[in-house]
């Protein structure tokens, strides 16, 4: 698959740049277009402190059935015109691809029965974990952390995800080094080469598989990368200047999943999202000040006048 290469912005009017319009809609299979003129709400959630393994695992499905019935009754309820709701899997849940499997399984019943018996059109959008960390790994493009994502991936899309995604860690290691000691040099290498080159073979995958199962490989974003040196700058470990550079850099990252494909939306908990939507005219999900778990940004209103999509980045369940 030949990769696409940007050279200049996809805006050439400001005018144009605006909220929930973007220039290449994407359209999914229930007639949901994002970035077409409406802005959806993303749901974000995850599951109450539970042990997550073989024995546990009817529970954990329940409580994720429990979830997506009160997503779209509340759907229903406020008469939404759509919406997306993320899987972002646990790390047990893609060491094991049968889980996250059957989990998306179970939540594709419940958004298509509610959209049959009462017309609520939902979506879902499927991030696996990326679980090629520690002391175990193998290697990056090899071995069973590498099978088990795309196992995960190809199953969940088998199975009716709407969107594939991922926020990729190819570099981190580095970057995290370079965040500790405030080494922009080093940053700029892990994001610009060795995320780079990560992000072409993961994102070649993930395209592939999407294109063979109907489902839209959408975005990666630098959240380890990125939102790692914002969040320790709130706390006051590192200066607030060298993670706004950070955040900057991680741009050159995350357009390579469009290079290589990609159509979008562009995930939530990636501030560089902006930056994507500019350059690439994808629609994009964002977050900001009035999410659940809101970072901190002195400019958070940039964030909801470009997004297509704004997630309340929800972490835990009430």
């Amino acid at each position: 698959m030949s990769s696409v290469k940007f050279t200049k912005t996809a805006y050439q009017n400001i005018s144009d740049f605006i909220y929930g319009k973007s220039l290449y809609p994407v359209q999914l299979k229930n007639g949901m277009e994002i970035g077409g003129g409406i802005m959806y709400p993303e749901i974000n959630f995850t599951l109450p402190p539970m042990p997550i393994e073989k024995n546990t695992m009817p529970d954990v499905i329940r409580n994720y059935r429990d979830i997506f019935t009160g997503i779209c009754q509340r759907a229903k309820d406020l008469h939404v015109p759509g919406f997306v709701a993320e899987i972002e899997t646990l790390p047990p849940m893609t060491e094991n691809p049968e889980w996250a499997i059957e989990i998306c399984k179970n939540a594709v019943g419940i958004v298509k029965e509610f959209e049959v018996k009462h017309g609520v059109k939902g979506a879902i959008r499927m991030t696996p974990n990326d679980i090629r960390e520690g002391k175990g790994l193998e290697h990056m493009w090899r071995g069973w952390h590498w099978d088990a994502i795309l196992k995960t991936f190809e199953g969940c899309a088998a199975a009716g995800a709407d969107m594939l995604a991922i926020e990729s860690v190819g570099g981190k290691e580095a970057h995290d080094e370079a965040v500790m000691y405030c080494d922009i040099a080093k940053s700029i290498f892990a994001l610009s080469v060795l995320g780079c080159t990560d992000m072409h073979k993961m994102w070649k995958e993930i395209t592939g598989i999407a294109a063979r199962t109907g489902s839209i490989a959408s975005g990666d974003t630098a959240c380890g990368f990125g939102n790692t040196a914002m969040v320790l700058a709130d706390r006051g470990y590192i200066p607030r200047v060298f993670a706004a550079v950070v955040r900057v850099v991680s741009v050159v990252r995350s357009l390579v999943a469009i290079e290589c494909g990609a159509k979008g939306p562009h995930k939530d908990c990636g501030y560089e999202g902006v930056y994507v939507k500019a350059i690439t005219g994808t629609p994009i999900s964002m977050e900001g000040r009035s999410a659940a778990c809101a970072h901190l940004s002195p400019v958070g209103n940039i964030a909801i006048c470009v997004a297509d999509i704004w997630s309340n980045e929800k972490k835990s369940v009430l």
